[in-house]
């Protein structure tokens, strides 16, 4: 569940806040920290949900690709808020519940597709500092994505890191939307992973 973040989150006030909170309670069924704490600055908050509400209507790229991607990217960076929001969000849109759970141990697991795992490897590859995709991986996604699938999914994985990273950075962590709904907990790793940039 959310610890302290390094900003301590604003009092959500005023008609736009009472809209905000309106929404996210009908949504969400609660109102995340993260606004609280983003409502220091409004049009940083409205900005980014803005740009995240239009990644959402891309669909040149399949939408569950499109989550375990951004899944595999909150793994590798560490935002609990992120990968657990989009464990919440996968069950909320039907997609394939067993895989989202095992994102965090893809490598390990034997449930993924030739593809997805294509697609995780990029999550992750474009996540490292620096990163490290390859003509090859591109390659790979580009003939079973297309090109337009590919540079959506490169944005969204760009999104994602955007996000994630944020949200570390800011001490930002789960809401527990996960729990709160009964799914399982995520796989963990049985071999830690090395930190992203070493």
């Amino acid at each position: 569940m959310s610890g302290t973040a390094r900003i301590p989150a604003a009092e959500i006030t005023g008609f736009k806040g009472w809209l905000i909170k309106r929404f996210a309670r009908r949504t969400l069924g609660t109102v995340p920290t993260s606004i609280g704490v983003y409502w220091h600055h409004q049009q940083v908050l409205m900005d980014m949900a803005s740009v995240g509400t239009k990644v959402k209507k891309w669909d040149r790229c399949d939408e569950q690709l499109k989550s375990f991607a951004h899944m595999a990217v909150a793994s590798r960076v560490g935002c609990t808020w992120c990968l657990d929001f989009n464990y919440f969000e996968a069950h909320n849109r039907d997609l394939d519940m067993d895989k989202a759970r095992e994102v965090p141990r893809w490598r390990e697991s034997e449930v993924f597709s030739p593809l997805e795992r294509d697609v995780l490897e990029y999550a992750e590859a474009m996540t490292e500092t620096e990163p490290s995709v390859t003509d090859e991986l591109v390659e790979s996604l580009r003939s079973q994505l297309g090109e337009a699938g590919v540079l959506e999914l490169t944005a969204v994985v760009a999104f994602a890191n955007f996000t994630t990273r944020s949200n570390v950075a800011l001490g930002i962590e789960s809401d527990g939307f996960a729990d709160a709904c009964g799914l399982k907990p995520l796989a963990q790793p049985t071999t830690p992973s090395a930190a992203v940039g070493s």
